[in-house]
């Protein structure tokens, strides 16, 4: 709000972090010509996902081979073609390691919200087939019997799966129920309304556009602020011994 002062709300702690959009640098990243990326999480900062926003240009067709790694796309704003298939706004698309996809913008000011990682295979299962869907055909279950936070699982939870992708809406002045420390890994991005998250020892307010990582065992809280709902969406790992 006030960069000549050199003030900021991006909090970068060794085991969590608030990423802002007003601290956000733009970089290119191979395979999408014309399109703005945005990394928010990787390695570099100890994680062990890569999240980023990617904002096509008009006209452009991104070309991916993703290699060892997993992709989940999600359309914050606008639409695309994911190879031939179209996606409208809120959809969101799984592919596993080892394949090729292309993806076209076909309307302005597209987003795509991407978490990205090195799949873990397990002995007697084999990676999920690609997929598509959106969250309007997934239920929205009470979450540990809260009818004013709901939980939307956008990926099969199967031992083949390492990660899991959802959704959290909360009714103002709703929360997480108790403080969780875990062994699981989040990256998190604000989609709607804002509230107070709590991270370690420290609480920060955040809002639309703000993105979070959680490292492992750090503990965690949230509470929406209102007037409206509040709305993000996270990754987890899942399904593997721990190292």
């Amino acid at each position: 709000m006030y960069p000549k002062l050199g003030l900021t709300r991006n909090i970068i702690r060794p085991h969590y972090a608030l990423i802002t959009p007003d601290g956000l640098v733009p970089s290119v990243l191979p395979g999408w010509p014309g399109t703005t990326a945005h990394v928010i999480l990787s390695a570099a900062i100890g994680a062990g996902l890569t999240q980023f926003l990617l904002k096509p240009g008009p006209g452009t067709t991104a070309q991916v081979q993703t290699g060892p790694d997993e992709w989940f796309l999600y359309l914050i704003t606008g639409s695309g073609n994911l190879d031939h298939e179209t996606l409208p706004t809120g959809s969101y698309a799984w592919i596993p390691p080892d394949q090729s996809f292309t993806f076209q913008p076909t309307a302005p000011d597209t987003t795509l919200l991407v978490f990205r990682k090195v799949y873990q295979p397990l002995e007697g299962h084999l990676p999920n087939a690609r997929f598509t869907g959106h969250p309007d055909n997934i239920p929205a279950i009470p979450f540990l019997g809260d009818p004013h936070a709901r939980l939307q699982t956008l990926l099969p939870d199967h031992p083949s799966a390492d990660m899991a992708v959802n959704l959290f809406t909360y009714d103002p002045g709703a929360t997480l129920p108790f403080v969780e420390t875990h062994v699981m890994e989040h990256g998190m991005l604000f989609l709607e309304g804002s509230g107070v998250y709590r991270l370690g020892d420290e609480w920060h307010p955040v809002t639309v556009g703000d993105a979070l990582w959680i490292a492992p065992y750090c503990p965690q809280w949230f509470i929406a602020a209102g007037p409206g709902p509040a709305r993000y969406i996270y990754y987890k790992d899942i399904n593997r011994s721990p190292a």
